[in-house]
């Protein structure tokens, strides 16, 4: 492990700079082989008739951001359980995500997997992550909330007896860790639709939990966010408007997932619906747009997700992308105030 032990918080600034620094240097090496590969992004077709221009462009760049992860972790932070099992289930959803791009890329459409075999492999992902923390971690099957009231997700649990050693399987924080997992993996892919949007907004988000992290008592962990962070940071150099590259659901759905694994270890699954508040309203407008459209035939926004709705209004992309940094950092304050008053 490198850095001073002394001074947690410099380890964690320093991971933000060691994951920004790798990604920037290994970006432009992985643009090229993805531009002498072929490999593009497939736009849809009912998008905005402004982004056909991006058909094309490189993606998977969330590749390097999880080289950049796994490397700052290897590097500057203690290997233990509850940091372990976070990267492990980010990595594990980022493979998920590659498998999601390379088919996207392969048949020549913006669709990748199958929504079947998409979930079914972020179902394994959140039963393995939950069942881990729990058992080996010491995550209470529980959520909190502001007052010192909980909710005891444990009382419909069975322990089997393993080699002499317990093992607990909490059925309905399962079920909770499956929605808040499975719900932001998908909700910051679906905000991955303009340049340095996911990018950025995922950086303010993990940020937000790295301190949370710190303050929870657990430098590791924190350092984890900041790398996360930093691979986002250094992304931005490349993903800024016009974009040379997309991150793909490769690091869409890693980031997400990384983020929620950091609310469950830490017990601030309440304090990380506020932070992700920005993934939440995403995901919610395509949910209204869908509903509404079924029953009705009408369409409340314009275009979801609801960055596409501004975008029809006609707000210019790197509008869109600043303002919602913006409420994305408005809603990491709440969240952040939140966690202070939960105690």
């Amino acid at each position: 492990m490198l850095g001073n032990a002394s001074y947690p918080t410099y380890q964690a600034f320093l991971a933000l700079g060691i994951a920004a620094l790798i990604t920037i240097v290994l970006m432009p090496l992985w643009i090229k082989i993805l531009k002498y590969e072929s490999i593009g992004q497939q736009v849809r077709a009912d998008g905005p008739k402004r982004h056909l221009v991006k058909q094309g462009t490189p993606t998977m760049g969330g590749v390097v951001i999880l080289i950049a992860i796994v490397l700052t972790c290897l590097i500057m932070a203690k290997h233990t359980t509850e940091m372990l099992l976070v990267l492990i289930a980010t990595v594990a959803t980022g493979v998920l995500g590659l498998i999601d791009d390379l088919t996207s890329v392969t048949h020549g459409r913006s669709l990748g997997l199958t929504p079947h075999a998409k979930m079914f492999g972020l179902t394994l992902i959140c039963i393995i992550f939950c069942l881990g923390a729990v058992n080996f971690c010491g995550v209470p099957a529980e959520v909190r909330f502001p007052g010192g009231f909980a909710i005891d997700l444990s009382v419909l649990s069975t322990t089997f007896d393993v080699a002499g050693t317990p093992f607990t399987v909490p059925w309905l924080f399962v079920v909770f860790t499956w929605l808040l997992i499975a719900g932001f993996s998908n909700a910051v892919n679906l905000t991955d639709g303009l340049d340095g949007l996911a990018g950025g907004t995922s950086m303010i988000a993990l940020l937000i939990m790295a301190a949370i992290a710190f303050l929870c008592g657990d430098s590791n962990l924190a350092i984890f966010g900041a790398a996360a962070a930093g691979g986002c940071l250094g992304f931005l150099w490349f993903n800024c408007y016009p974009a040379s590259i997309f991150m793909g659901d490769t690091g869409s759905l890693a980031l997400g997932t990384g983020f929620a694994c950091m609310g469950i270890v830490t017990n601030t699954e309440v304090s990380s619906l506020i932070i992700g508040g920005l993934f939440i309203v995403e995901a919610l407008s395509v949910m209204i747009q869908v509903v509404s459209y079924h029953f009705t035939k009408k369409r409340v926004f314009l275009m979801a997700p609801i960055h596409h709705h501004f975008e029809q209004k006609g707000w210019a992309e790197t509008k869109v992308v600043i303002r919602f940094w913006i409420v994305a950092a408005a809603f990491g304050a709440l969240g952040l105030a939140l966690f202070f008053q939960l105690g």
